[in-house]
């Protein structure tokens, strides 16, 4: 089963030699920089749903908090935010 986790937009930076538009989210805490490239209306302050280091979609605060208490309270957030780690680490 593949999940997105929901993450908040702390900051936007894109990268002059890049075509992808980066972002530092934060996800209970945990900073990661993510792929924003399928989300371009994304903006700083915004909720967004997070698979394998790229947004999906833009959700509101409500949707994202409950998505994080139900995995929460599964137990399920610190495995997925250490997997996530593992596989995209932040440099």
């Amino acid at each position: 089963m593949c999940l997105a986790i929901p993450g908040k937009i702390l900051e936007i930076i894109i990268p002059e030699e890049s075509v992808f538009q980066i972002g530092k989210v934060s996800f209970s805490g945990v900073t990661k920089k993510i792929n924003l490239s399928l989300v371009p209306e994304a903006k700083v302050g915004d909720h967004v749903l997070v698979h394998v280091g790229v947004a999906v979609s833009v959700i509101d605060e409500e949707e994202a908090q409950k998505t994080l208490n139900f995995l929460q309270g599964t137990g399920d957030l610190d495995e997925l935010l250490d997997l996530e780690h593992r596989e995209n680490p932040t440099p």
